[in-house]
């Protein structure tokens, strides 16, 4: 069997009945990041029936408090699914989960397409390409028996911890505060559990976004008007308890909540 395909067939079994994914078998463990994102495009044909289809994409290890906790020095990708994508408000099942997680970000949606023939992409020319912002919790579950141990190729290959998004109201960008200066709050019942600025974010959010953009594109792939990009996590990823109450307030973005029963 294809090795890459192999890969993608375990990981995707492992999701699909929510098991711990151990270390992949050396023989078809990605041998680098290269290999990681062949196997994570083969990964989404195989959970599109389960999943929705691709609407979106996550950006990981954007900010320094992301880098230092996974130990891992420069962004990563994955994929955003439309069944995984939920309204501010929202009540989800830990049960639907390995062991889910929480983290607070600036998400933005395309008002047009970033073809891969326009690279090298800069932030000043994706900002022109977004239509609006949303305050995002992003969902990510632990689904390794220990995630310390894969390695940022296998860890890639499985879309990089993605298992969703809630999302609030939309703000135009052209109404949006500086990003820059965007301080965000997560709260887990009611009391802060970490906080950063849009500034965290590979200095500047558009910065990631160019970053997946330019990252895609050598690809030959391009992103699409609509979609949804989660630029990166303000604040350390927070681990929850069945019944956790999660907020992220961000400042002139607005907020939103949900809980996890």
């Amino acid at each position: 069997m294809d090795k890459i395909l192999a890969a993608a067939q375990a990981i995707a079994t492992a999701r699909r009945n929510r098991n711990a994914l151990a270390a992949l078998a050396d023989e078809i463990a990605p041998n680098d990041e290269a290999e990681g994102y062949l196997i994570q495009r083969a990964v989404h044909d195989l959970l599109l029936p389960n999943t929705g289809s691709l609407v979106g994409y996550k950006i990981g290890c954007t900010s320094p408090v992301m880098q230092r906790y996974l130990d891992i020095p420069h962004p990563c990708g994955g994929g955003v699914f439309e069944r995984g994508v939920h309204d501010s408000g929202v009540s989800l099942r830990c049960g639907d989960y390995v062991r889910v997680g929480v983290e607070c970000e600036i998400a933005v949606r395309l008002a047009r397409d970033l073809a891969p023939s326009e690279e090298p992409f800069t932030a000043e020319w994706v900002a022109e390409a977004i239509d609006a912002y949303h305050p995002a919790i992003e969902i990510v579950d632990d689904r390794y028996v220990k995630w310390e141990t894969m390695g940022a190729p296998t860890l890639v290959a499985d879309d990089f911890f993605a298992a969703g998004c809630v999302l609030g109201k939309p703000v135009a960008r052209l109404r949006a505060p500086d990003l820059l200066k965007v301080a965000g709050r997560a709260l887990i019942n009611g009391s802060e559990a970490g906080h950063g600025t849009g500034a965290d974010v590979l200095g500047h959010p558009h910065n990631a976004l160019a970053w997946l953009a330019n990252h895609l594109a050598a690809e030959g792939k391009g992103l699409h008007s609509g979609q949804i990009v989660l630029t990166g996590s303000l604040v350390k990823t927070m681990w929850l308890n069945a019944g956790d109450h999660v907020t992220m307030e961000l400042d002139g973005l607005g907020k939103v909540e949900a809980a996890f029963a």
